[in-house]
């Protein structure tokens, strides 16, 4: 490819990250950079992804904060999905609850899910019973929420 915009350096970044190569997502993510395109909200979201796949809990913080403080860029909704959804593999249930309760806006099922589905994995019965109650408020008539509280 002769020039490399940004449409085709996310479109890279994020189908690494979704099939696994996350190390590789990360290095085109510098190469990216060192190239002098700068990155936007989609490019963020396939280096959180990258992270979640690959468990660097502390460099996925570190890429969140650089997007919001270094590069001015108000994380979505679908950010903060992939911070929930890389704190819990890390074993850091209760940081990823604080980190939605700190959340602009509220959260969406697809966050509350991910996190009922964390307190059921680490056997969090008491984070799980916040979770079910928040998912009930978004979700009261789906009774798949409540089936995510009995041991698989």
């Amino acid at each position: 490819m002769k020039t490399k915009d940004l449409i085709s350096w996310n479109t890279l970044i994020g189908g690494l990250a979704m099939h696994g190569r996350g190390v590789d997502a990360l290095n085109l993510f510098i190469r990216m950079k060192n190239a002098g395109q700068k990155p936007d909200g989609i490019t963020f979201l396939g280096i959180l992804c990258a992270c979640t796949h690959m468990g660097p809990v502390e460099d996925g913080l570190a890429y969140f904060q650089s997007m919001v403080h270094d590069n001015s860029i108000v994380p979505q909704i679908e950010h903060y999905g992939c911070m929930v959804d890389l704190l819990p593999r890390a074993g850091r249930l209760e940081q990823a609850m604080d980190f939605v309760s700190k959340m602009p806006m509220e959260p969406d099922v697809v966050i509350g899910a991910g996190l009922l589905g964390a307190c059921r994995t680490h056997k969090n019965v008491e984070l799980a019973e916040v979770a079910l109650q928040r998912l009930i408020e978004l979700e009261p008539k789906n009774p798949a929420n409540y089936g995510k509280m009995w041991p698989g």
